[in-house]
């Protein structure tokens, strides 16, 4: 696959120790999320303890989409910089070789939108859903990475009630958002895989996923392990969710619980699991409350004079 070099101006950054801290009396949790398909733009919630989200700006959009021909924002990731400034990418398309990118200080002001076309060398790619980033302390570099059907690969776990999508984790790293690396897979399980996202976890890395095999049917959610951010990864885990269809994977981490959050998507309700290892989750979704309509997005931690702007708005 060919180079990508293109413009955004960015530079992405999450620090251990602090995403990971227990939430302290001087911030808070930011959810950013989509309604219906996307057409409206960025939403914004927030919360106290992780538990109990309240929509911000009457539930209004706080950024609507101007890039891409179906120009949607869909699957916002939102992180904090080494540069103070906030992040942002997202689903622009469900047929297009690109994602969308803008920075803000505030949340409230955003950039120029921009097209950063992560595909667009693939002649046979189909798309690019639910683009993340996460940063690597370790080589101070940042890792952008997406799902992408590319047809004619991976045929054995191609089916036609899939309309011949079949995806896998692609991604590509920069130090300084100008040169990147060239695009690679990041993860094939042997299976149809969408919605990753990757969290640090000590010295190793773990990455949230979902099992989109639809026959048999999975649609769960899955983890998987790396002792580098650009892997391999290990085998995906057992479902970590339940007896429904979960996509879209939310998580932070708060001193020693891992919160997961996630949409139930034919039930239309929002789901979330709890666990201190990894390993054995408690299914804590009655103690959730969401805006009507969130779908899935990211959460990360803002201080109490950047959630006093926003709720002002």
């Amino acid at each position: 696959m060919k180079s990508l070099v293109f413009l955004a101006a960015l530079s992405l950054a999450t620090g251990t120790t602090y995403a990971q801290a227990p939430l302290k009396k001087n911030e808070a949790l930011v959810f950013c999320y989509f309604k219906g398909n996307g057409q409206d733009g960025l939403h914004l919630a927030s919360s106290r303890d992780g538990y109990t989200w309240t929509a911000l700006k009457r539930d209004s959009t706080f950024l609507r989409p101007t890039v891409a021909k179906d120009k949607l924002m869909r699957d916002p990731c939102i992180i904090r910089g080494q540069d103070g400034l906030f992040h942002m990418v997202w689903t622009v398309s469900w047929q297009d070789k690109g994602i969308g990118y803008a920075n803000s200080k505030d949340l409230i002001n955003w950039s120029e939108q921009q097209f950063l076309p992560v595909m667009q060398q693939e002649a046979g790619a189909r798309n690019c859903w639910a683009p993340e980033i996460t940063y690597d302390p370790n080589t101070k570099s940042y890792l952008i990475y997406w799902a992408t059907t590319i047809t004619g690969m991976f045929p054995e776990t191609q089916i036609p009630s899939d309309t011949g999508y079949n995806h896998r984790i692609y991604s590509t790293t920069t130090k300084d958002f100008k040169t990147y690396t060239p695009t690679t897979l990041l993860y094939e399980p042997g299976f149809n895989v969408i919605d990753s996202t990757i969290q640090p976890d000590g010295k190793r890395f773990v990455m949230f996923l979902k099992d989109e095999t639809r026959e048999p049917a999975q649609k769960n959610l899955r983890v998987a392990f790396s002792d580098k951010l650009t892997g391999p990864y290990s085998k995906a885990s057992a479902p970590i969710t339940g007896n429904y269809w979960a996509e879209g994977p939310a998580t932070v981490k708060l001193g020693k619980e891992w919160l997961v959050y996630f949409d139930k998507y034919r039930e239309h309700k929002y789901g979330l699991i709890k666990s201190t290892d990894l390993v054995n989750w408690t299914d804590v979704s009655d103690r959730l409350t969401v805006p009507k309509g969130l779908r899935h997005g990211t959460v990360f931690r803002v201080s109490a004079k950047e959630l006093k702007l926003l709720e002002q708005q």
